[in-house]
């Protein structure tokens, strides 16, 4: 494996590279409360050869759900790995029902009858006898995460998942999984925009992952996009969804622009893209975090995937300099204002 580091997923003995790649963007078409809710057109050619791309840059996690374009994103997956199952570690998630016919998010159902055809239907999809993460996709009530759980520890004792964990932003109720044995990761949204302390400081607690999502803004730390961007209606950042924050009506929201530009020179110092100091930026937030940029845009091997190489060349002085990065010495040099030229409010601008 040679991606710049790894982590093992919580209590479990799964290794995986520090650097997953998340599958939503390669699902395609699906629609959640009426609007659209993926990246445009995609080219399954091309995700499957992204996908394997990406497994030979040294990535081994792949984080998916039944949800991404109805199930299109497992049955990708499943032909991106291809005789390479073993190689690689398959997250997945579920909780949300869905019309296979429409293409429309219908509603949750957490039920362990439903959790139970989902988990077998994911199965099926991605070609596969086991499921190494298995993820609650949606939110839960108090009374329900109980009966949540002892379903996935039936399934983890049946051998059908290694481990479980959920995708929110709730830190108490998370608390609930964390508490369980079996569960190995948390996945929250966090990026230089949203640092996330509470979910952080929960997975460090309970000594497990922090899957990070949207750890590029959703394309906005890509550094592909300016003030005069404009994305096709046919893309979930034209639409209004209210947790869609980093771009308004297709276009990078000026708010996130502005914080972005006040610390590019930092992020791209040692000759890094943005992209690559924004990954390094969620490394070094204390080892338990792990970056999943999205396959975007159908780009093998390009774009927010090539940020899984992260650092630029293969130097003694870089590979200092890499090792500086990703422990964190450089981003908490400069956030405690100790980086000549630059200071901690500075810093203090992007959150």
């Amino acid at each position: 494996m040679n991606a710049a580091k790894t982590r093992t997923l919580g209590r479990s003995n799964i290794v995986v590279s520090a650097l997953g790649v998340g599958c939503w963007a390669i699902g395609g078409k699906m629609y959640y409360e009426g609007m659209v809710d993926w990246w445009g057109d995609v080219d399954d050619a091309e995700s499957v050869r992204g996908i394997q791309r990406a497994m030979d840059l040294g990535v081994n996690l792949f984080d998916t759900s039944d949800v991404y374009g109805i199930g299109h994103s497992e049955e990708l997956l499943a032909q991106g790995l291809h005789g390479r199952r073993h190689q690689v570690v398959i997250a997945t998630k579920f909780g949300f029902t869905y019309d296979e016919l429409t293409r429309h998010i219908t509603g949750t159902n957490v039920s362990p009858a439903y959790i139970r055809q989902a988990c077998e239907a994911s199965l099926r999809r991605l070609g596969t006898d086991y499921i190494d993460l298995y993820q609650l996709h949606c939110g839960a009530t108090a009374e329900e995460i109980p009966v949540v759980l002892d379903t996935l520890d039936q399934l983890c004792a049946e051998g059908k998942i290694r481990g479980y964990g959920w995708s929110t932003g709730d830190a108490n109720a998370a608390r609930h999984f964390a508490q369980r044995s079996n569960c190995i990761v948390l996945q929250h949204g966090m990026n230089l925009f949203d640092p996330a302390e509470d979910m952080v400081a929960l997975s460090k607690e309970f000594n497990l992952v922090s899957i990070a999502n949207a750890p590029l803004a959703s394309g906005l730390l890509s550094g592909k996009y300016n003030a005069s961007s404009q994305l096709p209606a046919d893309d979930f950042r034209s639409a209004d969804f209210p947790w869609a924050v980093f771009f308004k009506n297709g276009r990078p929201n000026p708010e996130f622009l502005q914080k972005l530009e006040a610390v590019r020179e930092i992020l791209t110092s040692g000759g890094r893209t943005v992209a690559q100091g924004a990954l390094a930026w969620i490394w070094a937030r204390g080892g338990a975090c792990h970056s999943d940029p999205r396959l975007q845009d159908g780009q093998a091997g390009g774009g927010e995937l090539q940020g899984a190489r992260v650092w630029p060349a293969h130097t003694a002085a870089d590979e200092r300099d890499r090792k500086d990065f990703a422990e964190g010495s450089v981003i908490a040099n400069f956030a405690n204002g100790s980086i000549p030229g630059k200071g901690k409010s500075q810093w203090n601008t992007l959150v």
